[in-house]
């Protein structure tokens, strides 16, 4: 077991291609490099998403909350250095559980273990809570790949 690590925001945007307002992980402790991490994704009301989902109602999207989740699981793939220079991209999500709604303000708390990693695909398994209550629980595979470069 190693020490725990943490990867803060600038981390994150050094390993993640994604920005504003796709970058969805604010804070990243590594518990178990390349096995177990938390994410943390703190939820305000000034989010894009809640200007439609829903005007005097928002409620974080559950599609949102996997993909921060996924950014999360990708964060500790990519602090190996053997993966340095690539891109961590969805394949697959499997037996996806939305336990609770998300709201503004609360503070998002994923747990994501890889479950199997091999050449240039990785499984992992998450779960995610606010305030201890489960809010999500997901299973997911993501490939390794050459970053893109646009034209």
């Amino acid at each position: 077991m190693t020490d725990k690590v943490i990867v803060d925001i600038k981390g994150i945007m050094d390993l993640l291609p994604h920005r504003f307002p796709f970058l969805l992980v604010d804070r990243v402790e590594i518990i178990e490099e390349g096995k177990k991490v938390i994410g943390l994704k703190n939820v305000t009301i000034n989010e894009d998403c809640f200007n439609g989902h829903f005007p005097g109602n928002p409620v974080f999207p559950g599609v949102l909350q996997v993909e921060a989740m996924a950014q999360t699981g990708g964060v500790m793939m990519l602090r190996n250095p053997a993966l340095q220079g690539k891109n961590v991209l969805f394949v697959s999500m499997n037996n996806v559980k939305f336990r609770r709604i998300v709201l503004p303000g609360d503070q998002l708390v994923m747990e994501v273990e890889t479950t199997r990693f091999g050449g240039r695909i990785a499984a992992m398994k998450g779960k995610a809570t606010v305030n201890g209550e489960p809010t999500l629980e997901a299973e997911f595979v993501c490939a390794i790949t050459d970053k893109v470069r646009s034209q």
